[in-house]
């Protein structure tokens, strides 16, 4: 989410406590309905799409805001603003909540590797404990960055290392390298005033971890991507208002290609990641036509195609509806050659008009590994999670949805679901205040992902599914 200091946490300790989980089926009564059609709460969901479970949120996370999703075996590690729950998945009809871990600290974006959990604090905190409360951006004792923890007892989550980065960790994106994390680290939102996340802020932060030693890890580099500075900010020629670079929203890394995508604010970058510690911008793009906020970038499986996103509105706003129309806060499909330089080739958004309530935007997706086709899942917020195809990169289309009727008819309230991602034959989604779904695809050309398995996803640092 953009507005990177939304919502206030509250503080609390660190605490890891088993919890049962609540694995509902939905009701069919919203079956092929969308959109304007639905009532307050109300599901629905194309025919190629059932919805198997939600488990609601629970003790200090009820009222907060879920977050990002990582998984490793049988297990799903679900952000919160509050901490991170570690859900048991093996049952996708009733997961269970194996530990619940409370640790305030706006975004709480998440990745795992191993035994170890990254875990982005971007809001300014008193101290770098789990008991911390808010502190004062202006001053240099409070903390802001990553926190790692050890996993290896999914049921008591361990605390082990903090690092503090410049203008803290909004999101964190994991590059392997043997028995060596890096960790690229996006922030962004430089202010004068601010201690520690001062003008200008071209930069991201790289955190080596030993994982053999993780109380090693530190920042070993912060390079800067933007020597010019990077886009300044303006109005285009459409009118519309668009965001200056200063730090990256979000990286994905596709490490066996040896190249990451950047969502940079206001460009668009293509990063050689040979040497982790030193990343080069190789390629950059901007769209001051349409892009209000490039907030992410997912790779097809081939690594031939980059979809960017743009969050206009930051994810509190309400822009999926005729007055915004179809190419504003939507994806960008652009085609990426053997060279590594990027042609644009269209734009998808959700054909479902969302109600002038409903906050609604693109937001974070990942591949379904399909060999020959080019297929995402995809989260909106509260216009739901959308199956897509970009096969076809110049004309991209819906397969199948899920979603819920407003929170509120009358005023917007924010809500709905903060990522969606494939994963072993499911799709997991965390909404910002529903808690934890899971879906199944029906369709019969998506059958074949089904036959995929992998041991750990962190969908910001992608795999490389079968191609055949």
């Amino acid at each position: 989410m953009r507005l990177k200091r939304l919502l206030a946490v509250a503080a609390a300790g660190t605490m890891a406590t088993a919890l049962g989980g609540i694995g509902a089926a939905s009701a069919g009564d919203g079956l092929g309905k969308s959109g304007t059609d639905l009532a307050v709460d109300e599901i629905g969901y194309s025919k190629t799409v059932e919805h198997l479970s939600n488990t609601p949120p629970v003790g200090t996370f009820v009222g907060s805001t879920g977050s990002d999703i990582a998984f490793q075996g049988k297990y799903a590690f679900a952000g919160n603003y509050n901490g991170f729950v570690i859900y048991d998945i093996t049952d996708p009809k009733a997961p269970t909540s194996v530990s619940q871990v409370s640790c305030p600290g706006s975004q709480n974006d998440i990745t795992v590797s191993g035994n170890l959990l990254y875990l982005s604090t971007d809001s300014s905190r008193s101290d770098d404990s789990c008991q911390s409360t808010t502190g004062p951006l202006q001053s240099k004792e409070s903390w802001e960055g990553i926190k790692i923890f050890d996993v290896t007892d999914k049921a008591n989550p361990r605390y082990v290392k903090s690092v503090e980065t410049a203008c803290g960790s909004h999101t964190n994106s994991l590059v392997p390298a043997g028995d060596t994390d890096y960790i690229y680290v996006s922030s962004y939102g430089p202010r004068a005033d601010y201690a520690d996340c001062k003008p200008p802020h071209d930069l991201i932060s790289i955190v080596e971890v030993p994982k053999a030693n993780p109380t090693a890890a530190s920042v070993v580099a912060t390079p800067n991507l933007f020597p010019d500075g990077g886009n300044p900010g303006g109005t285009g020629p459409t009118g519309v208002g668009y965001s200056a670079t200063a730090g990256c929203h979000d990286i994905t890394a596709y490490p066996s290609r040896k190249i990451a995508a950047g969502a940079c604010m206001g460009d668009g970058i293509i990063m050689d990641i040979s040497d982790p510690k030193a990343p080069k911008v190789i390629e950059r793009v901007r769209d001051t036509e349409n892009f209000a906020f490039w907030h992410s970038a997912t790779f097809n499986n081939k690594g031939t195609k980059v979809v960017f996103t743009d969050e206009l509105g930051g994810g509190g706003a309400a822009t999926c509806n005729e007055k915004i129309g179809p190419t504003r806060g939507a994806n960008a499909i652009y085609e990426l050659s053997k060279d590594n330089e990027l042609t644009f080739a269209s734009y998808y958004k959700i054909p479902r008009h969302q109600f002038d309530t409903e906050n609604c935007v693109a937001h974070n997706g990942s591949i379904v590994p399909l060999p020959g086709r080019d297929v995402m899942v995809q989260s909106w917020y509260q216009g739901g999670t959308s199956v897509w195809d970009f096969t076809d990169s110049e004309n991209p289309r819906e397969i199948g949805y899920f979603e819920r009727g407003p929170l509120n008819k009358e005023r917007l309230v924010g809500g709905g679901t903060w990522s969606s991602y494939y994963y072993n034959g499911y799709v997991y989604s965390n909404d910002l205040v529903k808690g934890f779904d899971v879906l199944k695809l029906k369709d019969p050309s998506l059958k074949k992902a089904e036959t995929v398995r992998l041991d750990q996803l962190n969908p910001q640092s992608q795999p490389v599914y079968p191609t055949r």
